[in-house]
């Protein structure tokens, strides 16, 4: 008993930790934060360095965003896992990572507010189609640090539901608040056998993060990669026609890595960058 409440202390400790230090992991608020630095510092006897500060901001920020960098660092990540061979028959079951729905926006507005990787959901609708028998589990909690927690599963379930899916297969699960949790509580509710197919669906940059989770948690699942966000290796010279959308790229590509690296440092999976 004693344990499972470490544990839970522990993954707590872990989500709180991981959400301060992601903030200033993100490229675009590492960056202006030393562009707001150094322009707080122009009134002071520090002016060069205020000064180097603001142009450094400047530069690396249209670096982040107009230049190639995003796709180059996400690149690798999309293209660890090919996509699923059907040819290894049907699965058992279909664990869809949580990431797809706004849950703020839908409980404010009463609709599921769909993102743009709603691909986990359409997706996990056309498998269900082909699938008859394969159970579903949505996995998605709350990963609010500061708002008022409210889980994306529900929400996914009514619309898979309202895409067609029956409300009998699908399991919600509303507890997980990070890709760790996601993995250790599906298991606990898939249960699976030896011998059993489970998919795994997500984006697919974040799937070597997902499956290096769910390997660490004891659950043998095959990547069913979606949401790409890359043409492929022809993307490696694309520039970014605004500075937004490559800044939103790099952010991604980095979030992951850095998620790869810090899940491996706490000892939460086995290997840094896993293979198929």
């Amino acid at each position: 008993m004693r344990r499972g409440a470490n544990r839970a202390r522990d993954r707590g400790m872990f989500f709180v930790l991981s959400k301060i230090l992601g903030f200033f992991a993100l490229p675009s608020n590492l960056l202006i934060s030393i562009g707001i630095a150094g322009v707080l510092l122009l009134c002071t006897q520090f002016r060069r360095l205020a000064s180097w500060l603001v142009v450094t901001s400047v530069v690396l920020l249209a670096v982040a965003g107009l230049s190639p960098l995003g796709n180059l660092l996400i690149l690798p990540l999309e293209q660890r896992f090919p996509p699923w061979d059907p040819s290894r028959g049907p699965p058992t079951g279909i664990v869809v990572l949580g990431g797809g729905i706004t849950p703020d926006v839908s409980a404010a507005r009463g609709v599921v507010a769909l993102n743009d990787a709603a691909e986990r959901i359409t997706v996990t609708v056309e498998l269900a189609r082909r699938y008859q028998n394969a159970r579903i589990i949505y996995t998605g909690g709350s990963n609010a640090l500061m708002a008022e927690p409210i889980a994306e599963a529900p929400f996914a379930v009514r619309e898979l539901e309202a895409l067609g899916v029956a409300h009998d297969r699908i399991t919600a699960e509303e507890q997980s608040r990070n890709t760790i949790e996601n993995a250790v509580f599906s298991r606990l509710i898939a249960q699976p056998k030896p011998g059993e197919v489970w998919l795994l669906v997500t984006s697919a940059y974040h799937m070597p993060r997902a499956i290096a989770a769910f390997r660490a948690a004891g659950f043998p699942v095959e990547a069913y990669p979606v949401d790409w966000r890359t043409r492929g290796p022809i993307d490696e010279t694309t520039l970014f026609g605004s500075l937004s959308e490559g800044l939103a790229r790099t952010d991604t590509a980095v979030h992951e890595w850095i998620g790869l690296l810090a899940y491996r440092l706490a000892g939460k999976t086995n290997v840094l960058f896993p293979a198929p």
